[in-house]
């Protein structure tokens, strides 16, 4: 992940040069050469992505620099909407690096309270979703976590109610019920612990207020108060990922054509099931 990006853009290998000096550990070296095992826990794949995802924007820097310069929004799921502030001039980039170092921790933290985890449910939809978790739920937690298109919807929670809830959701006609692998149960209550941590971490840096808008994933809308940017991001933690609906603001807005950044395809397969009219080009690494 980003190797052919600092073998092959100067201000990526800076980056990830200026990574290793806030981490105080070999980002790079982890995210080229593992082991696997390390890299995918959130404590570390969460300053990864971030880095790698702002890496792959120097490279759209560098090859289309009409099209950053152009760039009227911006939006990241998750951990995404980091790397979209930093674009936007809220948060400089070592600042929110060791944000998200403190945020990977945390979560990390309380993954490790309790076995739990994440299921995508393809083809049902929110209605029958959270029918389906309220079934599930019993004395554990289970909610929904991200709702990232029609027909895709990601539930978070306990193992034994994720396991309950992929079962009955095949019963009811799911097309797939997926398991995520993930540390554990993102965006709902069971990450309560890791809010106060994030709170005092971000209250440590100076927000600014953004060049241009940025979605957030909280309620769908963009934010010009660094105060009110603040409170959300630790919101998000514990609140479901309106992805879908961010979409579809921003299409209300006038946006046509869209760039994915960072590593995979996944957000351009998620617009497509939104609306396949529209254009989007992904910058990999």
């Amino acid at each position: 992940m980003g190797q052919t990006l600092v073998a092959t853009v100067p201000a990526a290998r800076a980056l990830y040069d200026r990574a290793n000096q806030v981490l105080g550990y070999d980002l790079a070296g982890l995210c080229f050469e593992g082991p696997s095992e390390e890299l995918d826990s959130t404590m570390r794949s969460q300053p990864a992505l971030f880095v790698t995802g702002l890496a792959a924007l120097e490279l759209l820097r560098r090859e289309s620099p009409d099209v950053v310069d152009a760039c009227q929004f911006a939006a990241g799921l998750s951990l995404g909407e980091y790397t979209a502030l930093v674009f936007a001039g809220v948060l400089e980039f070592e600042d929110a690096l060791r944000v998200v170092q403190r945020r990977g921790e945390a979560m990390q933290a309380a993954s490790d309270r309790a076995p739990s985890g994440m299921v995508s449910l393809l083809g049902l939809e929110l209605d029958v979703v959270r029918r389906l978790c309220d079934e599930a739920r019993q004395a554990d937690v289970l909610d929904v976590a991200n709702l990232l298109c029609p027909g895709n919807i990601v539930v978070s929670g306990s193992k034994a109610a994720c396991e309950r809830v992929a079962e009955a959701a095949e019963q009811a006609g799911a097309m797939k019920a997926i398991p995520l692998a993930v540390a554990g149960a993102f965006h709902t209550s069971l990450m309560q612990s890791a809010v106060d941590k994030l709170a005092a971490e971000l209250q440590q840096v100076p927000l600014g207020r953004p060049r241009i808008p940025v979605i957030s994933n909280v309620d769908a809308r963009p934010h010009d108060d660094p105060e009110e940017i603040r409170d959300l991001l630790v919101r998000q933690v514990v609140s479901p990922v309106l992805w879908e609906d961010s979409m579809r603001y921003l299409i209300a807005q006038g946006c046509n054509s869209f760039h994915e950044v960072g590593p995979g395809r996944v957000l351009r397969g998620l617009l497509r099931r939104i609306d396949r009219k529209l254009s989007c080009e992904s910058v990999t690494c």
